[in-house]
């Protein structure tokens, strides 16, 4: 491979974990793109594409053969696996803390009250049963606890836990098992 196309590869990665750090930096692409006598848009699809390789290859944490194998379909040629494959190799903890941080902070539970209310009768309907299950869900979220009151009628209730006591069946398959483990 050719020295300018080593270094040139060289700038891309390091601007890639740039923007996986502080974001995208048009200025920087300028740079990129003047020292390489290419445009600024070459750079910048060049970066997020590199970004989004080393990004979905760490969230894998796949193993060096998988990630020369994932290269190789590309086309480029061995020199330039072997310092993709490197760049990998070098930084995946880092971005694995860096995807990590960029994770939303989901609220959790902490308590529920439930209350069922039913309208025997009104004004104009003296034989009306209209029942309705009131909740109220009590999250924590970043140390901070909120309160959601939700209503819904008994039959809507029943169908959500059907729903819900059917992925909960799923999550024990032998197919979601090896889904989380990897993902961990």
């Amino acid at each position: 491979m050719p020295r300018v196309c080593q270094s040139a590869w060289r700038v891309l990665g390091r601007l890639a974990l740039e923007f996986l750090r502080k974001g995208a930096n048009a200025k920087v692409y300028e740079g990129a793109a003047r020292k390489l006598n290419v445009t600024s848009d070459v750079v910048q699809h060049g970066v997020e594409g590199l970004t989004y390789l080393l990004t979905e290859s760490s969230k894998l944490m796949i193993s060096e053969i998988d990630f020369q194998d994932s290269v190789h379909v590309l086309g480029f040629s061995e020199d330039l696996n072997k310092l993709l494959l490197q760049l990998y190799l070098d930084h995946r903890k880092e971005i694995r803390s860096i995807l990590g941080e960029l994770t939303p902070e989901l609220p959790s539970y902490h308590s529920l009250e439930w209350r069922l209310d039913v309208q025997l009768a009104s004004r104009s309907l003296r034989q009306q049963i209209k029942p309705a299950v009131t909740v109220k869900l009590h999250l924590n979220q970043n140390g901070d606890q909120t309160t959601k009151v939700l209503q819904t009628d008994p039959a809507t209730l029943l169908h959500l836990i059907q729903q819900l006591e059917q992925a909960l069946g799923e999550m024990k398959t032998n197919h979601c098992r090896r889904i989380v483990r990897n993902m961990k």
